[in-house]
């Protein structure tokens, strides 16, 4: 089973790549912020992924015929610790709400090893795990 406790997290605010975290057991996972906020484990959010059938971490898709809005590059004005389990963005959307567990970003590392294909945040490989549950 692997290690969800971080051995040391880097949350890049400044230049905007996003968070590195290397996990107790050795493992590396990069996220960026896009795919967090994409992941985002809320209530709110997991309900949207329900309902449009996103998985954790995967862009919103646009309806047929749809045109896509400019939007900022999503990312996080701070970031803060939640206790000893998790880890809370305030997104440049407004958004505030998740509470990102080291269980849940583990679950959803989105490296190569861990979903079998392409590259961070390039995931698609389905994820049993959702916050809630």
């Amino acid at each position: 089973m692997p290690s969800v406790d971080p051995k040391s997290v880097k949350v890049h605010l400044t230049s905007g790549e996003g968070v590195d975290i290397e996990w107790r057991d050795g493992h590396l996972s990069s996220y960026t912020f896009s795919y967090l906020r994409d992941a985002c484990p809320c209530a709110l959010c997991d309900e949207e992924r329900g309902q449009s059938g996103r998985e954790p971490g995967e862009p919103v898709k646009l309806k047929p015929g749809e045109l896509p809005m400019f939007k900022p590059a999503v990312k996080p004005n701070s970031a803060e610790g939640v206790g000893k389990y998790a880890i809370k963005f305030n997104w440049n959307d407004s958004h505030n709400l998740g509470i990102y567990s080291w269980k849940w970003l583990r679950e959803i590392c989105p490296c190569k090893e861990c979903t079998g294909r392409g590259e961070a945040g390039d995931n698609k490989q389905k994820h049993q795990f959702r916050p809630g549950t």
